[in-house]
């Protein structure tokens, strides 16, 4: 069961509350309709619900709040507007990725296609499918995690009479296997069609809380829909005769050939046409809407003739809610690795990093006078970073660049959670694909020198296990400086700016900081840091050690561990003052 009690959002200036002291509930097993004019407040109460927005009141899900439910997806499904998914991701490779983010088997997204009936749409890019699809998938993202409570902010809005008749069969269904539903329209008639009961709101305060039945006879009024080629003649001559009659009549034009009349029967609408000799091609009776609104009920009265038993409201005791912070995926390292190669962007990225770094490495090897390291790596004197270099920032940068721009994980926020499961998977995969791009332009070059050189340009290093490390060094921190700048600056162009900032910047301050000889020797540090461990390492992993440490005392290795530390900081402090906020 769903119970919300004294919902009231933050107020605001020179206006009051968007939703003020609401209390209702939504029984399992039955839909609810929480029904509004535009600007009454359905959307603010879901989010309140939902501890999306700071406010007062509590809501309990089967008599938890959700803060206190360890995996809220799994108790409540929510769709609140279109799906966020990147545009060339496919609709199954977006379900999956979710599945990952639920904790739940990826099987589970193709068994929700068929529930939603888009199986056959498995392969269609997100960017592609009409409103209804996306509608669809949105749902099948809503059931994922097999929720007990399902809230949807207008989900038929905008779809044709025929998926809206779909959405809220499917609805019905949640219901009658045990789950409950509450769902926002502003349409008086599809909330008599379609629930079980309708919870009635205006300006944010609760109007009516009645059973469908209840609703539609108390609230809607009927109306006689007619249908002539000379709607403006039959029009006058029903006024003339309402008022003639004195009886309260009210016409409304709907279009060029359809009025819509209130206040009489299809007898006397006939009965008029037929003696004024105006042809009429239908008549029906049908549900009109609420008229005008009913006032709202005072602060602790009741509203509607079955509200005895919702829970009692006390406004002076209304607790405060906080916003609920963001939770990460159950499984970052599957969500990480699902979101990556669920789009093209590595293969695109891989390709042009090669095709770019061959180009290079044999117009180097024609001019001359480059070292082997250099040329191996294509890079440059004049270029800032090696083509693999800038490639592993973007696969970086975009790591949480698009996270911003399509927050699958936290859509109702435009955010992304700051979990530091979430932040070492994204570091462990941008690591993994920097090396596996590294390599494939190492190999690249080496190839197409070979192929067009011969063993030319190319000879036997003396020792490869320090430029090696230098190599991979270099690309591993390129992609961990556009993560963390991404997540810092929430967008992918700056995490690529500060990929270039560090040898345009930093590198020349550290190259200043770094020049001269050094007052100390450090001699013997390798050994003295063995002397540190509780594990004695064999000595030769010395000569690695002070690999790693010669190529950190490098200016661009110096650099890019002072950047990375720097970023890490931002990243932690951006963290905590979001905790504080909420």
């Amino acid at each position: 069961m769903l119970q919300a009690i004294g919902l009231t959002s933050a107020p605001r200036r020179d206006d009051p509350p968007a939703v003020d002291d609401l209390t209702f509930e939504a029984r399992p097993g039955r839909v609810t309709a929480l029904l509004g004019e535009p600007g009454s407040g359905k959307t603010t109460a879901l989010r309140l619900m939902l501890e999306l927005q700071p406010g007062r009141g509590v809501t309990y899900f089967r008599g938890r709040p959700l803060h206190r439910i360890p995996h809220p997806g799994r108790e409540v499904g929510v769709l609140l507007g279109d799906v966020p998914g990147h545009p060339s991701r496919t609709v199954r490779n977006q379900l999956r990725m979710l599945c990952a983010a639920a904790g739940v088997p990826a099987s589970r997204a193709d068994a929700m296609l068929e529930v939603v009936g888009i199986a056959g749409l498995r392969d269609q890019r997100l960017g592609s499918l009409s409103l209804g699809m996306d509608r669809r998938v949105g749902l099948a993202a809503a059931l994922l995690a097999d929720p007990c409570t399902l809230l949807l902010d207008e989900p038929a809005a905008g779809l044709s009479p025929r998926e809206q008749n779909w959405m809220h069969g499917l609805l019905r269904s949640h219901a009658a296997l045990g789950g409950a539903v509450l769902f926002t329209t502003d349409d008086p008639k599809e909330a008599a069609r379609a629930a079980d009961r309708v919870v009635s709101i205006q300006a944010g305060r609760l109007v009516a809380d009645q059973d469908a039945s209840e609703f539609a006879r108390t609230r809607l009024r009927p109306r006689v829909a007619v249908r002539t080629p000379h709607a403006a003649r039959l029009a006058d001559v029903l006024g003339r005769e309402a008022r003639a009659d004195r009886r309260p009549v009210e016409i409304v034009e709907e279009s060029g050939s359809r009025l819509s009349v209130y206040g009489s029967s299809c007898a006397e609408i006939g009965e008029a046409a037929f003696r004024h000799g105006v042809l009429v091609h239908q008549l029906a009776d049908e549900t009109g809407d609420t008229g005008a609104p009913a006032a709202p009920a005072p602060a602790g009265a009741e509203a509607g003739p079955e509200t005895a038993d919702r829970p009692a409201r006390a406004r002076s005791g209304r607790p405060p809610s906080a916003v609920r912070r963001v939770g990460g995926p159950l499984r970052p390292l599957r969500y990480e690795l699902r979101r990556v190669f669920g789009t093209a962007t590595p293969v695109l990225t891989a390709a042009t990093v090669v095709a770019v770094s061959v180009v290079t490495a044999l117009f180097l090897a024609r001019a001359g006078h480059t070292p082997q390291h250099r040329l191996l790596a294509a890079w440059p004197a004049l270029l800032p970073l090696p083509p693999a270099a800038l490639g592993a920032g973007l696969l970086g940068a975009l790591a949480f660049g698009e996270e911003y721009r399509y927050p699958a994980l936290a859509a109702d926020r435009g955010t992304v959670p700051r979990r530091m499961g979430l932040l070492l998977a994204k570091l462990g995969v941008c690591a993994g694909l920097a090396l596996l791009l590294g390599a494939l332009a190492v190999t690249a070059d080496a190839a197409a020198l070979k192929f067009v050189f011969d063993h030319g340009p190319l000879r036997a290093p003396a020792q490869w296990i320090s430029p090696a490390a230098s190599w991979a060094g270099l690309l591993i921190g390129c992609a961990w400086a556009g993560v963390l700048a991404s997540g810092v600056f929430r967008s992918a162009s700056a995490g690529m700016a500060a990929v270039l900032a560090v040898p345009v910047l930093v590198v020349p301050l550290v190259r200043k900081a770094l020049d001269g000889p050094s007052a100390y020797p450090a001699s013997g540090l390798a050994s003295r840091l063995r002397g540190l461990t509780f594990a004695q390492w064999p000595p030769e992993a010395d000569r690695l050690v002070l690999g790693a440490l010669r190529v950190m005392t490098q200016p661009v290795g110096t650099a890019l561990v002072l950047s990375l530390t720097v970023l890490l900081c931002a990243y932690g402090f951006t963290g905590l003052r979001g905790r504080v906020r909420w």
